[in-house]
């Protein structure tokens, strides 16, 4: 049985997070299980890092006129 793992959006990723982050809160989880929570969360708070990175990457290129993409710095206020 092959069982094919789609792969989570940002919002459904950070949903699942969230909810791991109320559990472990709660302070009723069984260690063994709270390991299982965390590791979970890493694997989910890794998945979340990942498409902000690739997303931030995509971000900081922007077209000019002529169709080229070039890097777009961002500038503080300060």
């Amino acid at each position: 049985m092959s069982e094919e793992k789609k792969e989570l959006s940002f919002e459904e990723a950070m949903e699942d997070l969230e909810k791991i982050v109320e559990q472990l809160e709660e302070g009723d989880v069984p260690l063994e299980k709270a390991i299982t929570f965390y590791q979970d969360g890493m694997k989910l708070s890794k998945l979340c890092n990942d498409k902000l990175v690739n997303v931030q990457e995509k971000m900081t290129k922007i077209m000019n006129e002529q169709g080229e993409l070039k890097p777009f710095d961002l500038q503080e206020e300060e």
